[in-house]
């Protein structure tokens, strides 16, 4: 009776945390979807589900962070750590506009040799040849620029910006609850920082995204903690765009370990729906869940299902390597009960499938 007074609440009446943990614990599967799908349908009325074109460049696999949850970096000297010259990243860019693609993102490791001038350059030269939005670094790299030039994060994102930089995405945030971080990630940034970067991008109104990655050792106390800090910033900032969550994938990492079940993402994603309610967009993971689960995202409190990605290393890194084309994405979304619509970063729509 409890749950079911819980999901059938008001508009407008917030969870609390304790009440996101009961209904990730107890609350049937699908009467849960149920409240997340309407929640969802309340949030976006005209039953559209959007996608983007994009491109995940991942400029250098050098990092000394070393997380045991991650099989993509390199540490310096061995043979297959790289760092990609300014015109593989250009070549890049300009495929990425060929096949349509409205943005890049460009993401690598902490790379103690790069510093603020090799990404204010980079930004600075792809701006001046191609019309293509760079929503790239995430605030572990920003804060190792803040650290590495002597600068603080503000500073940092003003050269940034100033460089051609338009939005930030939520990497690195695994999960916000240190004790979690200190196992997983210990050389990273902590949770305060991390949230310090975003409001502070905020503050200079640049737009982001959050994220949370589940299955390592964290409590489902642990992520609706991770949930009420970026909702608790929402509040002050609106400056998140959208809400990822997504699947550790132990494949070739130190850390190890099983993947947490289909049903168990999902369910993490319609609470994720239901908490956050001031976050306009959800998006679904078909990148670490495959196509036939990311269509089901569709009804469990989802409206995004991401980017085709043009290109994508570090999932694929760990093992786990799903494709998808624009035509399979419509018609993905399409049996999914659901009108397709291309989208921009900022998720307005570019082109409507009816």
């Amino acid at each position: 009776m409890r749950i079911h007074k819980i999901l059938d609440r008001a508009p407008g009446k917030r969870l609390s945390s304790k009440e996101a943990v009961l209904l990730f614990k107890e609350a049937d599967f699908l009467e849960l979807a149920k409240a997340a799908d309407a929640a969802c349908r309340e949030r976006h009325p005209g039953n559209i589900a959007t996608f983007q074109i994009d491109r995940n460049i991942n400029y250098t696999n050098i990092c000394r962070n070393r997380c045991a949850f991650c099989a993509f970096y390199r540490t310096r000297g061995d043979p297959d750590a790289y760092v990609l010259t300014q015109e593989e990243i250009e070549k890049k860019v300009a495929e990425t506009l060929e096949l349509s693609g409205t943005q890049v993102m460009l993401q690598g490791g902490i790379n103690p040799d790069l510093g603020i001038d090799y990404y204010t350059d980079m930004f600075t030269r792809i701006k001046k040849k191609f019309d293509i939005r760079i929503h790239s670094l995430s605030p572990p790299e920003i804060v190792h620029l803040a650290e590495s030039s002597g600068m603080a994060v503000e500073k940092v994102l003003k050269e940034l910006m100033a460089a051609g930089l338009d939005s930030l995405p939520g990497g690195g945030a695994e999960i916000l609850v240190d004790r979690v971080r200190k196992v997983v990630s210990p050389r990273k940034i902590s949770s305060a920082r991390w949230l310090e970067v975003m409001k502070e991008a905020h503050k200079l109104g640049l737009k982001t995204t959050a994220t949370m990655m589940i299955g390592t050792i964290e409590t489902i106390e642990d992520r609706i903690s991770h949930l009420r800090k970026i909702r608790d910033l929402q509040d002050k900032t609106r400056g998140f765009m959208s809400f990822i969550s997504w699947t550790f994938q132990p494949g070739n990492t130190a850390l190890g370990g099983k993947t947490v079940s289909s049903i168990e993402y999902l369910r993490t994603l319609s609470v994720s729906r239901l908490f956050l309610d001031n976050f306009p967009n959800i998006q679904g993971s078909w990148v670490t869940q495959g196509k036939d689960v990311g269509q089901i995202c569709l009804s469990f409190g989802a409206n995004d299902l991401g980017s085709i990605m043009i290109e994508e290393n570090v999932v694929r890194a760990a093992g786990i390597s799903h494709r998808i084309t624009v035509g399979e994405m419509v018609d993905m979304i399409r049996k999914a009960g659901k009108v397709p619509a291309q989208r921009d970063t900022e998720f307005n729509i570019l082109k409507l499938y009816s």
